[in-house]
């Protein structure tokens, strides 16, 4: 397997990717959200290529993908990942954990100071993610807290306070 940056030749491809990822969550005869909110992400300001990130199989298909964007700690750039997907077929073989790292060594080589995420709490503490509220940064929604968490990197200090803010397509209305 190889991790790559997408191209724009990988859009169906991460589309279909996410479709099958997050089938089981969309609404009852409906279509998951998030192979239309990566489209929306590429069409934002937020977007960064740098950090878009597919699992690549040896015959050439597309298993999975990441993607982290431009967010901010008040005023102060940092990132927001998600969403990562991967094909149901291939899931628990170790694709999404490579991506994660991968997603995470990238942002951490641009010099990001930190990537937040709302996800399982039992699942991403294993990437070094933690409540968000023990950094003081406050989720845009109070709500979201329990599941709201950060990952800080080299570039991180601990003046970093304050409401993460995601990229617009991502932040709550």
């Amino acid at each position: 397997m190889l991790i790559r940056r997408e191209t724009p030749a990988d859009a169906d491809a991460i589309r279909a990717v996410h479709a099958a990822a997050f089938a089981p969550f969309a609404p009852p005869g409906g279509t998951p959200v998030e192979p239309g909110l990566v489209d929306a992400l590429r069409a934002d300001e937020g977007w960064l290529p740098r950090l878009s990130l597919v699992a690549e199989a040896p015959d050439g298909e597309i298993v999975g993908h990441v993607v982290c964007t431009r967010g901010r700690v008040d005023d102060v750039p940092a990132l927001g990942l998600g969403p990562i997907g991967v094909l149901p077929r291939v899931q628990r073989r170790g694709v999404g954990q490579a991506l994660m790292h991968a997603v995470l060594a990238a942002a951490d080589a641009l010099d990001e100071p930190l990537v937040a995420l709302l996800g399982h709490p039992g699942y991403y503490p294993r990437f070094g993610f933690r409540p968000a509220a023990e950094y003081g940064i406050a989720p845009p929604v109070a709500g979201w807290a329990p599941h709201f968490q950060v990952r800080t990197l080299a570039a991180y200090h601990p003046a970093i306070r304050g409401v993460f803010h995601y990229a617009g397509p991502l932040e709550p209305a």
